[in-house]
């Protein structure tokens, strides 16, 4: 017969219930832990934020992308839209930061200049690239490397704010290598020049095609009669050029066959004397400053020292190049006593501007050099 160990029936009950016990404290200690860490977790999402919400700004208001942004996207491929960038929510973390919305979901656009585009979708890699080389070009100082590719992207297709964002940079990038004194290396656009004796500063612009008056403004001569034989002065190898595009209401500024300098708000005819289109070139002795002006549908002649002069502040007289406007006379890029008008159709035909941008375009278009183009 086999002998057996007795155990107390409420021991093994009690021992059994000792165990229970402790697994069920292990799960809810392991619980707590979990809670705990993904609390902190979250906190320190919305305090910390330092990269996260920094990545969207630079000086500007906008940051050059990672080469990692930059592979994504063109990874994306033409036919895929970008995300747009991070969005920023009234809530605010800690210390008031703001917090983006979803950045993950929201990677930086692949360039940084303003305006920041909602999209590349239209954009090929080509022009991508171009310009993401502009802005590193520019960001290690070669100013005129990144003129060219800047200028070289406004020939390929983008959408319209990239093609804002482009000119605009071009023109920031203009008052440092053109309205400035200095000339850049490697620019073949200007150059600095050594007066030779008996030389007038109007003939040194008749050379290279621009008007004396661009010459004093970026050399700070006062008057033409004080320049000197053997002075070194900056010149600009012109002629500026413009083109006016009807539907837009806007004039581009060029120097030479291509290199975009800025644009200008302008005004046009009316619809029962619509602005000719075409070519046209500046007249010669056609650039006057406030002349008398005869008014055919009212019979009228004004004056300038008329309260009501209507011209503004200079006339910049065209004749036509095209087989469809070479007859045509009496028509002018000038300022206007009424600004109001920049932006509509109401004038006799003429181009109007501002009277500050005409004034600055008399002093750059030169007469049987400059082009001024017309277009729907």
């Amino acid at each position: 017969m086999a002998k057996y160990e007795y155990k107390p029936l409420a021991a093994a009950k009690r021992k059994n219930s000792n165990t229970r016990y402790l697994v069920v404290a292990l799960v809810v200690i392991i619980a707590g832990a979990v809670v705990l860490i993904k609390t902190r977790g979250t906190d320190s999402g919305v305090q910390g934020g330092g990269d996260a919400v920094g990545s969207v700004g630079g000086g500007d208001g906008y940051a050059l992308p990672s080469e990692a942004s930059q592979a994504a996207a063109r990874t994306a491929g033409a036919d895929t839209p970008a995300l747009p960038p991070v969005e920023m929510q009234p809530a605010r973390g800690a210390g008031g930061t703001a917090v983006p919305a979803n950045p993950a979901a929201n990677p930086t656009p692949p360039v940084a200049f303003n305006p920041v585009p909602h999209s590349t979708a239209n954009m090929t890699e080509a022009t991508l690239e171009l310009i993401d080389q502009a802005m590193k070009q520019l960001q290690s100082g070669q100013v005129i490397a990144s003129r060219d590719t800047l200028n070289a992207a406004l020939a390929m297709e983008m959408p319209a704010e990239y093609r804002v964002g482009v000119k605009k940079k071009l023109t920031e990038l203009a008052d440092q290598w053109l309205f400035s004194k200095t000339v850049f290396p490697g620019d073949t656009l200007t150059e600095m020049y050594t007066v030779r004796a008996g030389e007038a500063l109007a003939n040194i612009g008749k050379k290279f095609s621009v008007p004396y008056e661009i010459l004093m403004e970026i050399n700070g001569i006062k008057r033409p009669e004080l320049l000197q034989a053997g002075q070194k002065i900056k010149v600009i190898k012109g002629p500026f050029h413009v083109k006016a595009y009807c539907s837009t209401y806007t004039m581009d500024l060029y120097l030479g066959s291509q290199m975009y300098i800025k644009s200008y708000r302008i005004g046009l005819g009316a619809h029962d004397s619509p602005t000719p289109t075409g070519r046209w070139r500046v007249k010669s002795g056609g650039k006057l400053i406030k002349p008398s002006w005869y008014d055919k549908v009212t019979g009228r002649t004004y004056h300038a020292t008329d309260p009501d002069y209507p011209l503004g502040s200079r006339w910049i007289a065209i004749e036509g190049l095209d087989e469809t406007n070479k007859h045509e006379e009496g028509f002018a890029l000038h300022g206007t006593k009424d600004p109001e008008t920049i932006g509509t159709r109401s004038s006799r035909g003429c181009v109007r501007l501002f009277n500050g941008d005409v004034i600055e375009v008399y002093n750059l278009l030169f007469p049987e050099k400059s082009e001024v183009r017309i277009v729907d």
